[in-house]
């Protein structure tokens, strides 16, 4: 049979993008300017992370070493590695140690005795000393060793029970960082705070005259930064709703907003080390990343006067993360910004922006370098989905959000309405935006269309938005799906009679409460490492997610009989079509007995199912032969229970 009538008939298609080609693409994590024209990244491959360092304009990248895997593990992790005039320091995945490693060869050598897990190691302005977020038995504090090793780590600031982001003023006697504790999370209340060190004999004694500068039980500050000339303290406050920059002036004891509107410059802390804006050389500017709707940009804004200048940039570049300002300009007194780029069609990037003077009058001469290529890119960008935002009313009337990949192939083309593939983010308190989503674009063009919501308690859409999922876990998210079907289909775009519901952690316990509520609405399901057990999941879970259910549905046992009703484990029985489910072994967020639980369910009562366990991977899939596996089961199974059912 011809391929063209094929997909009219079923709505399959051929894709050039395969099951292995997604596996063996690099991530990104982390971009960072070291000294001159020094720049280095960390890349996932497989389940390594490796740090690129590029030494120079006119030299090739290459592999810092090629015997320890760099990876953080305080929390979700991140902030890795950091860069030294004559060093590069990480932290090494399987001990949690830090280590420092000579530039531009060298061997690595421990700084750090292997207990608990380091992350987050920042450099003292003379080269002598790392702060560092340590966490250990479930104590976490703020510590400090000596940049060469030689004396034993000393803990700095502890009785919060998280710490975040540790920043050095110039002087290298004052120190900033973000606090919290339970059972907020970072977006929903930290502190912003700042203390001095106090040393006598070269050696560090205590920290004094502790203050707090910003934030409180309902403010959510990220990123200190003090500016190069010392001057001022910078952060991220959403304290209006959004995330906007603001200003502390150290001698004056004034604060200043710097951005306004409806857009965040700063994002939720899953991770340690996220930066979202960083400081000119001549602490005259701060250069940002604007995220509106899903989409970021570019910007500088002045600190004195205000004004705002737009960093021009390839159109087809919606998302940037990790900024990272040089320290100098360049040889042409241009500003120089490293960060990760991608877009829908744009597989993610490492990029070199050198920026035109603000006062240029072509600013449009801003030129920019690709660094390094997370994928092959032997695709053209018209091969991809075209993401857009989209809007539409949930159930009760209430306004939702989300983005929508189209069915896009030019191979082939379609009569008929697509099949639906509806994903469900993380968290639940994150953000679908338009960065380059492989797993979209693996399924739209296959033919599916593909809807990711931004239900209400997404972040990026205003505190008052992501605050309407307290106590409402299981109920908006199930239902701004739903609805986001419905009006697809209400508007031509989708089959709503072949919906398929798709999501991990978070989004896998949406994926199986939406079994349980609305039986028979979706086709079939995939789910990944879902939450199963309300209960077991507040007992068991890390300690950074701890108490995050006291906010998305309630304290215990107050809220016991809500944990009853959102644990699907406990309405297993309603569930009735089929579903495929993943799950890593070694997962300490949503440990594998969850899966385990409705899948004995599943079988006993003959529901079609598939489950699949994988060794040696956790929350998240890491390794290149699990990620090939992934996706070619979940095609498997949706061409059995969707397409050609």
């Amino acid at each position: 049979m011809d391929k063209k009538i094929l997909q009219r008939q079923f709505g399959t298609w051929d894709s050039p993008i395969s099951a292995i080609s997604m596996s063996r693409d690099i991530g990104f994590s982390d971009v960072l300017w070291g000294e001159g024209e020094t720049i280095a990244w960390r890349e996932m491959r497989s389940d390594r992370g490796v740090i690129v360092l590029k030494e120079s304009a006119d030299q090739a990248g290459r592999d810092l070493n090629s015997e320890y895997s760099v990876r953080a593990k305080v929390g979700y992790g991140g902030s890795d590695f950091t860069l030294g005039k004559e060093f590069a320091y990480f932290t090494e995945a399987d001990s949690g140690r830090l280590y420092r490693q000579q530039l531009p060869y060298g061997t690595p050598r421990a700084i750090t005795p292997a207990f608990g897990n380091f992350a987050a190691a920042t450099l003292s302005p003379n080269q002598a000393w790392l702060l560092f977020v340590h966490t250990y038995e479930n104590q976490d504090s703020l510590g400090i060793v000596d940049a060469a090793g030689k004396s034993w780590p000393q803990k700095l600031v502890s009785g919060d029970d998280f710490y975040m982001q540790p920043a050095w003023h110039p002087d290298g006697e004052r120190i900033a960082w973000i606090a919290w504790d339970q059972p907020n999370m970072p977006w929903d209340g930290t502190y912003l705070r700042m203390g001095r060190l106090r040393f006598e004999g070269g050696s560090l004694q205590v920290v004094e005259m502790i203050e707090t500068i910003a934030g409180d039980e309902k403010t959510s500050i990220v990123q200190p930064q003090f500016s190069p000339d010392g001057r001022f303290l910078a952060y991220a406050s959403d304290s209006t709703g959004f995330w906007h920059l603001y200003i502390y002036d150290l001698e004056k004891k004034t604060y200043r907003q710097l951005t306004a509107g409806e857009a965040d410059h700063g994002a939720p802390a899953w991770v340690q080390g996220l930066r979202r804006y960083g400081f000119s050389p001549d602490s005259e500017w701060l250069v940002f990343i604007r995220n509106k709707v899903g989409f970021s940009s570019l910007g500088q804004i002045n600190i004195a006067t205000g004004e705002e200048l737009h960093i021009p940039t390839d159109e087809l570049y919606t998302s940037f993360e990790q900024i990272s300002v040089a320290p100098e300009f360049d040889r042409d007194g241009l500003l120089q910004v490293a960060v990760i780029a991608s877009g829908s069609s744009i597989p993610p990037r490492v990029i070199e922006i050198h920026a035109a003077k603000p006062e240029s009058d072509k600013r449009e001469d801003s030129r920019i370098h690709i660094l390094q290529r997370g994928a092959a890119e032997d695709l053209s960008p018209q091969a991809y989905s075209p993401t857009r935002a989209i809007s539409w009313k949930g159930m009760d009337g209430g306004v939702v959000h989300g983005l929508f990949f189209p069915p896009h192939n030019p191979s082939f083309s379609c009569s008929g309405k697509p099949p639906v593939i509806v994903n469900i983010h993380g968290g639940p308190t994150s953000q679908v935006r338009a960065i380059f989503n492989p797993r979209a674009q693996f399924f739209a063009t296959r033919g599916f269309a593909v809807l990711e919501v931004n239900y209400r308690g997404s972040t990026g859409y205003g505190r008052p938005y992501w605050e309407a999922l307290v106590e409402n876990w299981g109920k908006y998210d199930v239902e701004d799906a739903i609805s986001g079907v419905r009006e697809l289909a209400q508007q031509g775009l989708v089959d709503e009679s072949r919906a398929v519901i798709m999501g991990g952690s978070a989004g896998g316990f949406t994926v199986l409460q939406s079994f349980v509520d609305f039986p028979g609405f979706y086709k079939a399901g995939v789910c990944l490492y879902g939450v199963a057990n309300q209960f077991t999941l507040a007992a068991q879970t890390h300690k950074f997610e701890a108490r995050y259910l006291d906010k998305l549905l309630g304290p215990l046992p107050d809220a016991a009989e809500l944990y009853r009703q959102r644990s699907p484990i406990f309405h297993a029985d309603r569930i009735q079509d089929p579903l495929i489910i993943f799950q890593g072994e070694d997962d300490v967020v949503v440990p594998r007995a969850q899966s385990d639980e409705i899948v004995a369910s599943l079988q006993s009562r003959g529901v079609p199912h598939e489950y699949h366990l994988y060794q040696g991977e956790g929350h998240g899939f890491r390794k290149n032969e699990t990620i090939e596996h992934f996706y070619t089961a979940v095609e498997s199974f949706l061409r059995q229970y969707v397409i050609f059912a």
